[in-house]
């Protein structure tokens, strides 16, 4: 049978490569979420056996480590992400900042497993969970003046403040941070509406400010977010004398 018009056939087995299967992977769990991706459904995707996969990956969990650091490896060639020209400190963070959050917006069935893989050292940080990622963060800041201790309480509060608003903006549309598949047709909530089991008489606030509570203002409320993080770690740089 022929492949569809206008579409790119499945590559084969002679065509494999970590590469490919890396984006497949990634392509997979954009449009299905990471608990429905197998080997078998993978292989089936590209157009070869599951064992074929196995050949470059010793298994799911192994797969999904490989997405992980993918996509925070595509951080890097996001034009707008580039470190040279930063014209101050701020401006790193805020690029860095935006380029993760586009990283976020553009695979966000993918952000949950960054935000939530075993790293690959306890104090290498998600959604930064890469060493070179953490390596360019701290000397960029050592060269704009930072010493050890403010670069690496800069990296940790930076880390936090991304992990927090970029998980409620993905969890706001609709994809599952949590060990339940909201998809999952036993699982309540699966057909009941956010909100639904708030009793009006206790809590007429809440329920009278639901749509203003549930407005989308997330590219503002990170800009706010981002800024007031960024003025936060200005004054903890050491001051010049003089």
């Amino acid at each position: 049978m022929g492949s569809t018009p206008g579409t790119t056939p499945p590559p084969g087995r002679g065509q494999l490569t970590r590469a490919v299967i890396l984006r497949a992977g990634i392509a997979f769990i954009d449009d299905n979420g990471a608990r429905d991706l197998t080997m078998r459904r993978l292989g089936g995707r590209l157009g070869v056996e599951a064992m074929a996969l196995y050949h470059y990956f010793g298994g799911k969990e192994e797969l999904l480590d490989g997405i992980v650091d993918q996509v925070i490896d595509d951080l890097g060639s996001d034009p707008q992400v580039l470190m040279k020209g930063a014209s101050s400190w701020q401006d790193y963070l805020q690029r860095l900042a935006h380029g993760v959050r586009r990283m976020a917006l553009e695979h966000p069935e993918v952000f949950p497993l960054i935000a939530t893989r075993p790293n690959s050292a306890p104090w290498v940080r998600p959604p930064l969970r890469s060493v070179r990622w953490l390596e360019n963060f701290l000397s960029s800041l050592k060269e704009w003046g930072f010493d050890d201790a403010a670069a690496a309480a800069a990296y940790r509060s930076y880390t936090s403040f991304l992990l927090g608003q970029l998980l409620l903006e993905v969890s706001a549309q609709g994809v599952s941070i949590g060990p339940t598949d909201p998809n999952d047709p036993d699982d309540p909530r699966a057909t009941a509406q956010p909100g639904d089991d708030i009793d009006p008489t206790e809590f007429p606030t809440v329920v009278r400010m639901r749509a203003e509570l549930a407005r989308d203002l997330g590219l503002p409320e990170f800009e706010r977010a981002l800024e007031a993080l960024l003025d936060r770690l200005a004054a903890t740089l050491p001051q010049a004398d003089g």
